[in-house]
């Protein structure tokens, strides 16, 4: 097996904290659950994606879609897992001023062309940021905007763990 092998994937992008502080989150609720791996969208490659068996893929909406870094992994990785991965589970966490419906769109559309298992509807968590100073300044979200990703994570693991998905 792998050297990094993990039944859950976390996958994430953040240019302010938010982003990272909800897949941080989803990763300790899941270690309990199941074998997992929490990497950053840069450091990310296909092998490591081919070693897990479901994915949680968390990002940031800039500018109204899915942000720069995160959009490059799947870039670097579509293609060479395409046929590769099909029907593995996954779901989404995105952090946005007040939409994210963006970024969620085009990472269904990734999924889709990979033909991944959607297995839980996308958190989103909406901070409201709508002026430049807001919008650059670390994000600190409060425990009630992280405890789906909480759930989320645990879900995914436990689903994982137990053959579910």
């Amino acid at each position: 097996m792998h050297p990094h092998a993990a039944r859950l994937l976390i996958l994430h992008h953040s240019r302010t904290g938010g982003t990272a502080a909800m897949a941080e989150a989803a990763c300790e609720a899941a270690a309990s659950e199941s074998e997992t791996r929490l990497l950053k969208a840069e450091e990310a490659g296909p092998d490591d994606l081919l070693a897990a068996q479901g994915y949680i893929f968390a990002a940031p909406e800039n500018l109204g879609s899915l942000s720069g870094p995160m959009k490059d992994l799947f870039d670097r990785c579509y293609y060479p897992l395409l046929d590769c991965i099909q029907g593995r589970a996954f779901a989404l966490m995105v952090c946005a001023g007040t939409d994210g419906q963006g970024a969620i769109r085009q990472m269904r559309r990734i999924a889709t062309g990979w033909r991944l298992r959607e297995v839980a509807e996308p958190v989103l968590v909406l901070t409201g940021a709508q002026t430049p100073g807001v919008i650059l300044a670390p994000k600190r979200l409060s425990d009630a905007q992280l405890a789906p990703c909480r759930d989320l994570g645990a879900a995914m693991a436990a689903g994982l763990a137990l053959g579910i998905f």
